[in-house]
């Protein structure tokens, strides 16, 4: 047994024999924040005697280059990888980066695969889109064209008439002026004025699309059908909406 693990030991029987940090404290000559946080680790279940890893700024960055690698098939360059995180906000050193992708590239050729991660969008490049059913005015039924840039959680809720395509692509245009530019890919589901078809599982484009799409310089994409993980964020957007905007006792009363 090591100094340091004597040192602990002692922690631990002057806190048993107190049970109060501060006394523990008093009583071995440390300090109480010391007492507490080896009090701490023993409590939930964690080894005290091994030192943890502090954690690190490329933590937070893991599952967006396990995405960026899966999706590469383990092609991309960590000098790519380390320029996309510098733009989303990664202040670490380009060594990190190509350690983190060096890791993830081994795990992805040892076949471990990318299950269930949460979705890390990046910077300019998606817009999500859907449509929720508004309150009745008069009578009449109203839509709610909800849209929300994925990386900085900016949405926009237009409400109209009716979900048309005449309607969805004056939304469409009224969403990009707002946002003040045009995303990479607009991310929606799969409405009858978006995608025609499926043929042989691969979405057919309504025709109006393809070229709204092609005028705004944006790439018009569905999620994969019965999907929650590549709708939720729109799908979040709308029920945000219809809890703001649909009538209660507080907001939109007939009057």
């Amino acid at each position: 047994m090591t100094k340091s693990d004597r040192e602990i030991m002692e922690i631990f029987e002057a806190y048993d024999l107190t049970e109060t940090v501060w006394s523990a404290a008093a009583l071995t000559g440390h300090d109480p924040k010391t007492v507490k946080r080896y009090v701490e680790a023993r409590a939930s279940g964690r080894n005290p005697f091994e030192r943890e890893p502090r954690p690190k700024m490329i933590y937070a960055f893991l599952e967006k280059i396990e995405e960026w690698v899966e999706q590469s098939k383990g092609t991309i360059r960590a000098d790519v990888v380390h320029d996309k995180l510098v733009k989303m906000g990664f202040r670490g050193s380009a060594r990190s980066t190509w350690r983190a992708v060096n890791v993830a590239k081994t795990a992805w050729k040892a076949g471990k695969r990318r299950t269930y991660r949460p979705w890390i969008p990046e910077p300019g490049r998606w817009l999500q889109f859907d449509w929720g059913e508004g309150p009745k005015i008069g009578g009449r039924r109203t839509w709610l064209f909800c849209a929300w840039l994925s990386w900085s959680r900016f949405r926009v809720v237009i409400p109209v008439w009716d979900c048309i395509l005449g309607t969805l692509v004056a939304c469409l245009d009224t969403t990009l002026r707002r946002i003040g530019g045009a995303p990479t890919n607009m991310l929606t589901g799969n409405a009858k004025t978006v995608t025609v078809e499926h043929i042989a599982g691969i979405p057919v484009r309504h025709p109006q699309m393809v070229a709204a799409g092609r005028h705004y310089g944006c790439q018009v994409v569905s999620c994969v059908p019965y999907d929650p993980e590549s709708k939720g964020g729109a799908e979040a957007t709308v029920r945000i909406a219809k809890a703001d905007l649909v009538p209660t006792e507080a907001n939109l009363l007939p009057a």
